[in-house]
């Protein structure tokens, strides 16, 4: 372990903010993303209607809920808020991604899928086939061996498909979005042979809230929600030829399975892990992918 892979004290780690991870997450998605470029095409005509579609939808609650001025300056100072705490991704992850994702996946055969949510990071360290994700010496967290395949909707292998997997560590925290933990930590592309079958050696991640010291937090706080999400991790799974993939797993007997603030729980992504007894647990999880259509 290298003098910056250091393990940080949980006071240094609780460190992080809820401005200072949307900032970092706004600059990613900035970074990989560029402006209206998946849209380029898009004619007027499709823009106009959306557009209208959801300004529709606002005038309607205007109208029907009767806004008051006081709530629509409360609103209008918010939203301004949001974008200075850097909580754009943040907000529409958590709270419309989910319906997104229903939609452009609704066709598939293969795995059910959920949102990416804001802390993913391409080009993770490779770990072959069978391999421990980068963490920190002595993580804290329960060891977690998962093996499962990988293959097509017809049940043929996919040689050379790729398992991203990513997740906060026993405190809630992401690297590369907190301070105090190694770039790479609990971030990790798992590549698959000709069998497409894959053993990645883990932690359990533990359930945690959302930052709720920016904007997100004081609308949580107004509407008198939560703000927990629970345990999961991250997964994007890839194979030539084949539609990407993009998944959380969930642990049964969390109690925000029911009521993840970020809506994003569905039952077919629900582990059944076996407790080893010594501590440890294995799962065992495979993934079917849906071939790109012609």
């Amino acid at each position: 372990m290298t003098a910056d892979q250091t393990l940080e004290s949980p006071a240094e780690t609780s460190a992080a903010t809820a401005a200072a991870s949307g900032a970092s997450a706004t600059e990613r998605f900035a970074a990989d993303k560029s402006p209206f470029d998946a849209v380029k095409d898009t004619p007027p005509e499709r823009v106009d209607r959306l557009a209208r579609r959801v300004l529709e939808a606002v005038y309607d609650t205007i109208r029907e809920e009767k806004v008051t001025y006081d709530e629509y300056n409360a609103l209008k100072a918010w939203l301004i808020q949001v974008g200075k705490d850097g909580e754009w991704p943040l907000f529409l992850d958590v709270w419309v991604e989910h319906e997104v994702e229903k939609v452009a996946t609704e066709h598939r055969e293969g795995n059910k899928g959920t949102i990416e949510g804001p802390y993913y990071v391409p080009d993770a360290p490779e770990q072959g086939a069978n391999g421990t994700i980068p963490m920190r010496e002595g993580e804290s967290g329960t060891p977690l061996t998962w093996k499962g395949t990988i293959t097509s909707t017809d049940g043929t292998p996919l040689d050379g498909a790729k398992v991203e997997l990513w997740h906060a560590d026993a405190d809630g925290f992401y690297s590369q979005f907190a301070p105090g933990i190694p770039e790479w930590n609990l971030r990790g592309t798992f590549t698959v042979g000709a069998d497409g079958a894959f053993e990645i050696h883990t932690i359990q991640p533990a359930p945690y809230q959302i930052p709720t010291d920016g904007s997100c937090g004081k609308l949580i706080a107004a509407a008198g929600w939560h703000a927990w999400r629970p345990a999961h991790l991250h997964v994007k799974v890839s194979a030539p030829g084949h539609e990407l993939l993009t998944a959380q797993l969930y642990f049964p007997g969390d109690e925000h399975n029911d009521d993840d603030i970020a809506s994003a729980v569905k039952p077919e992504l629900v582990l059944d892990p076996v407790d080893n007894g010594d501590g440890s647990v294995n799962v065992d999880y495979g993934f079917v992918l849906d071939p790109v259509r012609g």
